[in-house]
């Protein structure tokens, strides 16, 4: 089925070494765009996390979020940055003494100071990694049904206006060709008093010539099969599901060249309005696709 790009997907997993919580959020985007935010001791690790989000998405801009809590500190790779940290606590006792104020450092604050942690630069535990790419991939497998699930009302409507344009193409065939009789009763009665008032009579030859070009100017058989054949292929596209937005939104641009094209050629009122309302269907629909990735 279709999939939005818009939609939310969460996991949770929990052993005896750590505790994991993924969170996935999206938007609308023109490609597939991932925005991180990491634990300091995996950032190293995002080139192969975005290969397990690309067997899941397309196209989007994608917020993934990873909570993370160890249990044993050999799995961590993170190192404290102790230099740094002295250089505080000696400022700080300084700057106490100075006032003639008692100072006692509190450490455990130095656990939220993000600054202070750097990546030690060595692997992660092979089996903390393949846990992760596991809650990753479980948070993306419950992004994608929330995503199925915001798509299925642009999809219901997007259904309802593909059948209002068949229909719409249905009477434009039906109408076409008494057209053509309009238009070559009125070039012949056109002719006829031209002729005369000339003292003329008219030949038939040349007046079946005309005819012929006027016939090939009129005739919109060969745009409305392609038209009947790009509805078609919007159905196929919205049956197939997946990533199918870039080829709806493709089909969707030869179609208005194919009903531009009817109305360039057919200069009659009805056919206009008719080409009207197409279009604007056409432009409502786009708008569905636009969301979809």
């Amino acid at each position: 089925m279709l999939r939005s790009m818009t939609g939310f997907g969460r996991s949770f997993l929990e052993d005896a070494d750590w505790t994991q919580t993924w969170e996935v959020r999206s938007v609308n985007g023109r490609h597939l765009d991932m925005k991180w935010r990491l634990p300091v001791f995996v950032r190293n690790l995002e080139p192969r996390f975005e290969k397990v989000v690309r067997k899941f998405a397309t196209r989007g801009r994608v917020d993934i979020t990873l909570g993370l809590q160890l249990r044993r500190g050999d799995l961590g790779v993170v190192g404290f940055n102790e230099t740094q940290a002295s250089a505080m606590l000696d400022t700080l006792a300084a700057f106490a003494a100075a006032r003639g104020d008692a100072y006692s450092p509190d450490y455990n604050r130095m656990l939220g100071l993000s600054f202070l942690w750097e990546d030690a630069g060595a692997e992660p535990d092979e089996d903390l990694l393949a846990g992760l790419e596991a809650g990753l991939a479980a948070a993306l497998e419950d992004w994608n049904e929330s995503r199925a699930r915001e798509a299925k009302a642009p999809a219901m409507d997007m259904t309802s206006r593909i059948i209002r344009m068949d229909e719409w193409v249905a009477r434009i065939e039906e109408r076409a060709p008494d057209i053509k009789e309009e238009r070559f009763q009125s070039v012949r009665d056109r002719l006829s008093e031209l002729l005369e008032r000339a003292g003329s009579e008219l030949d038939e030859g040349r007046f079946l010539q005309e005819i012929t070009l006027l016939a090939d100017k009129l005739d919109v058989s060969e745009e409305l099969t392609r038209l009947r054949a790009h509805l078609d292929r919007l159905r196929e596209l919205m049956d197939q599901g997946g990533d199918a937005g870039k080829r709806l939104d493709f089909t969707l641009q030869e179609c208005f060249r194919e009903i531009n094209t009817c109305g360039n050629k057919i200069q009659d009122a009805q056919i206009s309005r008719l080409v009207v309302d197409f279009k604007s269907e056409l432009e409502k629909y786009r708008e569905q696709v636009q969301n979809i990735e």
